[in-house]
């Protein structure tokens, strides 16, 4: 501090560091302009990685599947899977067994990647217990202590396992909490596949029960995840039992994948410009009177 006289008195002045502060380094408009462009195409690169990641665990859950159309004997197999949000949380398998096919159409709750990821496991599920046992009420409730083992890691999720004899024609099946499946006789009646339990992972050893049906020649068998019913349209409406009863009977005259495209496509017209509220998954089995 020093010191000055002014107007007869002391009066005191600070010392002022007249120095300029550096000047701000400035980023060119170019500059921002090639790091922004750097920016977006590692976003893009990571987009693409991603992208083909999804497609690739699309396709290995395509291959989980069961191919869309199968035969044994006079009995064929349409099946289909569309999925909500890239990769699908419903699934249909089919493994061969020396007492007849093992039939496993499966729904894990929620949509996305997290459920269509759980399908891989709940599949290997599958198809462990029915090496160990082809009685269809024997495998839900093995794959139902299996998910309950893990805690809460897995989500819930319904389950639907027959066992065909395509020479008598008998089916017996478990349903785990799934819609009830519909079974249309050549005569026209309509009759619910609902014998089972709960869903798997509730509790770990609730009582399942097996139910027993004959198809006959000109029977169809519907099978479908909650996807199907859940469908609405822009008036909020749900598809539900009597739009699915109802369009089943219209294509019944119908050849196997034929059917199964008619149901699809009355569910996606009814639905018109709302998009899907979940994955669905469609399975019809037919017993004709002659392989076509």
């Amino acid at each position: 501090m020093s010191q000055t006289r002014f107007n007869g008195g002391l009066a005191t002045r600070r010392a002022v560091d007249t120095r300029l502060a550096p000047p701000r380094r400035r980023i060119s408009t170019k500059a921002k302009r090639e790091d922004l462009e750097l920016k977006l195409a590692t976003l893009q690169k990571d987009y693409a990685e991603l992208h083909t990641a999804i497609f690739e665990a699309a396709q290995v859950h395509r291959r989980l599947c069961a191919p869309r159309l199968v035969r044994y004997g006079d009995f064929e197999i349409a099946s289909e899977i569309f999925a909500v949000r890239h990769l699908a949380g419903d699934f249909f398998t089919i493994k061969e067994t020396n007492r007849g096919p093992i039939l496993a159409l499966g729904d894990i709750c929620g949509k996305g990647l997290a459920a269509g990821m759980w399908t891989t496991h709940l599949v290997g599920l599958v198809n462990t217990r029915a090496t160990v046992s082809s009685e269809p009420e024997s495998i839900v409730a093995g794959v139902n202590r299996d998910v309950c083992l893990m805690a809460s890691a897995m989500p819930l999720a319904s389950l639907f396992v027959a066992r065909l004899d395509s020479a008598t024609g008998v089916l017996e099946y478990c349903s785990a909490g799934h819609p009830p499946a519909l079974l249309l006789r050549a005569n026209g009646k309509l009759e619910l596949l609902s014998e089972g339990g709960l869903l798997l992972g509730v509790i770990p050893a609730p009582p399942y029960v097996k139910g027993r049906v004959e198809l006959n020649p000109g029977d169809v068998l519907l099978a479908y995840s909650d996807g199907v019913l859940e469908s609405v349209n822009n008036s909020d409406e749900e598809f539900g039992y009597v739009r699915i009863e109802a369009q089943l009977r219209r294509a019944r005259t119908e050849s196997t994948d034929a059917m199964l495209f008619s149901v699809l496509g009355a569910v996606q017209d009814f639905a018109a410009t709302r998009p899907l509220v979940d994955d669905m998954s469609l399975v019809i089995v037919r017993r004709n009177s002659q392989i076509h």
